[in-house]
């Protein structure tokens, strides 16, 4: 826990320093992202709104994700979490923003698609897209603590 912590002071920092807005799309994570980054004394300067989508209704709904992609890919891909996080950024005053969707378990998962499995995209409005899937170990806290602590990382990284 220490570690998002630090994370999220860091993360703080730098959209501080540069002047922008940050917006989340959080499913599996549940709006834990989030809650650490509002931990952070000041985050209303460099925080602006997150979105808990946790349904796939919700991620068409609040996110402008399309119903096609998530019954082609399935809400846990690179594909939806790409959607995902343009909606994020289209609906909010956010320069940068992150998308998290996966299985934490310990059901929902497939052969393809194992409990652990989380999809990533992090964008801003510059133009610049990254995307990543990782699996990630451990029980359901565990896999929501590790998809956290990768989304922060990965913003630090298109931040530098």
């Amino acid at each position: 826990m220490d570690q998002l912590n630090q994370l999220a002071i860091d993360l703080g920092a730098k959209l501080k320093r540069k002047g922008y807005m940050l917006a989340l799309a959080e499913s599996c994570t549940g709006g834990m992202a989030a809650q650490w980054i509002t931990s952070v004394p000041g985050s209303s300067m460099w925080f602006d709104r997150g979105f808990v989508t946790y349904s796939n209704q919700s991620k068409i709904e609040m996110l402008g994700v399309q119903a096609e992609t998530i019954e082609q890919y399935g809400a846990v891909s690179e594909q939806t979490a790409i959607e995902m996080v343009y909606g994020a950024l289209k609906q909010s005053q956010a320069k940068v923003a992150v998308s998290i969707t996966g299985i934490a378990g310990p059901d929902g998962g497939s052969l393809t698609k194992p409990v652990g499995t989380v999809c990533f995209a992090w964008a801003s409005l510059d133009g610049g897209l990254t995307k990543s899937t990782k699996w990630f170990g451990g029980d359901r806290a565990q896999i929501r603590q590790q998809a956290c602590i990768e989304a922060m990382q990965g913003l630090l990284t298109i931040l530098a």
